[in-house]
């Protein structure tokens, strides 16, 4: 099939069109480079230096889509306190970005669209494990923009009878993390903080905690809803790994002196409840942390 990823040249998306390519589909690119690097665009795939965000796109995006069965849309500004700070730069390239994609989609006769969502949008979850059914309680523009997000995905649906579906990621880690963007997760963090002989930093009094899922089975959980035979309207799914880890026992983990710092606005657990896409899609996940935070730190050399 030829399939489309935007953020292709980013942290999740360059490990979903290198295993798209491996699997012998047409991949084609669209990444501005603002989070992506470049080193990490797979040179099978064709790559559209674009920018979904802004009102002149929508025309170049309807002509990208030609023969396209499959979006995957992984291109977000994705950090929470940016977001609090610059919430309109934000909205545009994640709310109109995503509505242009769809549009787009539509014109073009696109098959499936697979939206990259987050955990975020439930906010300060009141149950946990958290299930799809659990109210979305946004506390960050970043998460209301994932949020509205999934929606325009259902309401594409409905009434443009294109198949989209929303998988709602949990901080999600492995091979090309970065220490800025989108994916800033404090495992990198720490590392390079060990590297440098630095104490590692903990925002707050470090129990909160995290659903940590590896990049490899958010991959899994693309393909299979890429090209699943089911008709999805706007169906969305928890991609995590089922338990979670406080930041304190992550620095533990990477091993060091650490040091707190004043508390963030964060949600307090993150905890996902993946039962419904085990029993849907078939998909569970399949690596620890504990694992590949050791192969990380040898990798390293701490």
């Amino acid at each position: 099939m030829k399939c489309l990823v935007t953020g292709g040249a980013g942290f999740i998306g360059s490990h979903l069109v290198d295993r798209l390519v491996k699997d012998g589909h047409e991949v084609v690119i669209i990444d501005d480079l603002s989070t992506g690097n470049k080193e990490n665009l797979n040179s099978n795939a064709v790559w559209n230096n674009m920018d979904i965000g802004l009102s002149t796109t929508p025309p170049y995006l309807e002509k990208i889509m030609n023969g396209v069965d499959v979006v995957f849309h992984l291109a977000a500004k994705a950090r929470v306190q940016p977001s609090i700070e610059d919430p309109i730069s934000f909205n545009r390239a994640n709310v109109d970005g995503t509505l242009h994609l769809l549009h787009a989609c539509k014109v073009a006769g696109v098959k499936r669209f697979v939206f990259s969502s987050s955990s975020s949008v439930y906010g300060n979850a009141k149950q946990f494990p958290t299930t799809e059914e659990c109210e979305l309680n946004p506390i960050s523009p970043y998460a209301l923009q994932k949020a509205i997000g999934e929606q325009y995905c259902k309401l594409f649906s409905e009434v443009y009878n294109l198949s989209t579906v929303c998988l709602r990621y949990f901080n999600v880690y492995g091979d090309r993390m970065s220490l800025d963007g989108a994916y800033r997760l404090v495992i990198p963090i720490f590392a390079q903080q060990k590297l440098d002989g630095e104490s590692l930093t903990i925002n707050g009094d470090g129990k909160q905690r995290r659903d940590f899922t590896h990049v490899d089975d958010v991959i899994e959980a693309n393909i299979k809803t890429g090209f699943s035979k089911m008709d999805f309207n706007g169906d969305a799914f928890n991609i995590g790994n089922g338990d979670n880890r406080s930041v304190n026992q992550i620095a533990e983990m990477i091993g060091g002196d650490v040091v707190n710092l004043e508390s963030v606005i964060e949600p307090k657990e993150t905890l996902a409840g993946i039962g419904k896409a085990n029993f849907v899609l078939n998909w569970k996940p399949n690596n620890k942390i504990e694992d590949w935070i050791k192969t990380y730190k040898k990798g390293l050399g701490i």
